[in-house]
């Protein structure tokens, strides 16, 4: 089963261009970290401290194996789905039988929000993964009456440490705010304080801690950067970009997890009328995640990725009843329709710059300079190989600059961990044209229609363009 699942997974993976700005920017930090300090991420060769580096080392290992590309890039997300996967159904075929653990896996291989998210290249695959690994581990640990399993703490003490190199602080928040509150509401407060044996302790430090250390002695002010500005800061704040409100998990999960969304009202309904404490996890699971992540004002689906294996789980007690004939034809129409989105985005190729890079490629010489103005196209430096930075050339005196959630900012950010280098990256717009007098050819990818200022420079000329981009190139001069 879960031999099918990983073919299943990495089957379309490599099929679609990068999406902006997530997949481009992720691969492109992943294969900067290849090729140059493989404990740092950089982005455009500046400290990226956004998020921890599991991720990143997931892609640079199959970037080493099978070479810089779409598949490679989309490796780390790949993984946390299978792990998702694997870990719903090792558990399920212990506590509900090998039936339902099956049904639960093929409706999560088939919901199209855990498709799609096993195959886009950001981090929020890869922590769902984790701590789902983390919160059945440690339900595990207290399977038993009255006792708490070592091995099982420890187990789920590494997920929770992996989730937390993964994307942060989550890694062992959420699995605390299932596991804890749903332990005292069975009255079981003496395995809830087993759970913070000095062993998980230990094993949690061991595999996290030495790289954030790390990071913290190379770069001082990592920690508050780390933990103030990118958790507790975009937590609170409603300066960040997609502000929705309150109620907005609640309106898109139905509609992600269909077709198989009604199962998941019918079993909810069975089990209170049954009193299934077995439904009560799942439940209280789906309720803690949602909740948590529909406090903050910013909001991305893929938050809510660790909500979909309790939900594939009710889903699949539903399914039990059912004929196995219609549970494979719904299946069957599922898949179809994972594949058809996949196939539609590949067709459409939403925003790729790739076709300019590859262009930029053929034509640009050794020594030659990649600008880009006012914009980052993010997966250009992947698809073209860039070896040096980028220049980009903005208004970087602009005062609302440190209060905007935009690539500059992004940018700004890494910069204070290497002012140096972010100086030489970093171009005032009114200085554009004597940027092109350094002796050297200047190339400058363009999103279509915003070519207005790069086409007044001196020599510039339009060497290449498509729907969606153009490629300009300012001849090598010399200015007085």
């Amino acid at each position: 089963m879960l031999i099918l699942l990983a073919l299943w997974l990495m089957a379309t993976m490599g099929m679609r261009p990068l999406l902006l700005p997530d997949e481009g920017r992720y691969a492109t930090v992943a294969l900067e970290m290849l090729r140059g300090d493989t404990l740092v991420p950089t982005l455009n060769d500046l400290p990226f401290f956004h998020k921890p580096p599991l991720f990143y080392w997931l892609d640079m290992a199959a970037m080493a194996v099978f070479g810089p590309g779409q598949w490679s890039a989309r490796a780390g997300a790949m993984v946390g789905a299978w792990i998702m996967g694997a870990a719903l159904f090792l558990f399920l075929r212990r506590w509900l039988g090998a039936r339902p653990a099956v049904l639960a896996t093929v409706v999560l291989a088939t919901s199209p929000f855990f498709f799609i998210a096993a195959q886009y290249a950001n981090h929020d695959m890869l922590v769902a993964g984790l701590i789902t690994a983390a919160v059945l581990s440690l339900v595990r640990a207290v399977d038993g009456p009255q006792r708490v399993d070592l091995r099982w703490l420890a187990a789920g003490a590494v997920a929770c440490a992996l989730a937390t190199l993964a994307k942060g602080l989550i890694g062992f928040v959420l699995p605390a705010l299932v596991v804890g509150p749903w332990l005292l509401m069975q009255g079981r407060w003496r395995q809830l304080v087993g759970l913070l044996h000095p062993v998980g302790w230990l094993v949690f430090s061991v595999v996290a801690m030495p790289w954030f250390f790390v990071m913290q002695s190379r770069y001082p002010g990592y920690f508050d950067y780390f933990v103030m500005d990118q958790h507790v800061r975009r937590f609170v704040h409603t300066t960040f970009n997609n502000v929705q409100p309150f109620w907005f998990f609640l309106l898109v999960l139905p509609a992600l997890m269909l077709p198989w969304t009604g199962w998941v009202v019918q079993t909810v309904r069975q089990a209170w009328r049954g009193r299934d404490a077995r439904v009560g996890l799942f439940v209280w699971w789906i309720i803690a995640v949602t909740g948590f992540f529909s406090l903050p004002s910013s909001k991305l689906v893929g938050y809510v990725l660790p909500v979909v294996p309790p939900l594939c789980a009710l889903v699949a007690m539903a399914l039990v009843r059912r004929p196995g004939k219609s549970v494979a034809w719904t299946s069957a129409v599922a898949g179809l329709v994972c594949v058809f989105i996949v196939a539609a985005i590949a067709w459409q190729a939403p925003k790729s710059n790739r076709a300019a890079a590859l262009a930029l490629v053929e034509q640009m010489a050794p020594g030659d300079t990649v600008m880009m103005v006012d914009e980052y196209l993010y997966d250009v430096p992947f698809y073209a190989d860039l070896r040096a930075p980028v220049v980009f050339a903005s208004d970087w005196r602009d005062p609302e600059l440190a209060s905007q959630d935009s690539w500059r900012n992004e940018l700004v950010d890494a910069a204070r961990f290497a002012p140096q280098r972010g100086r030489a990256v970093f171009l005032q717009i009114d200085q554009l044209d004597r940027a092109t007098c350094a002796g050297k050819a200047v190339w400058f990818p363009v999103s279509m229609g915003k070519s207005a200022r790069v086409a007044a420079l001196t020599g510039a000329r339009r060497v290449y363009g498509d729907t969606k981009t153009e490629l300009w190139r300012a001849p090598a001069r010399t200015c007085s």
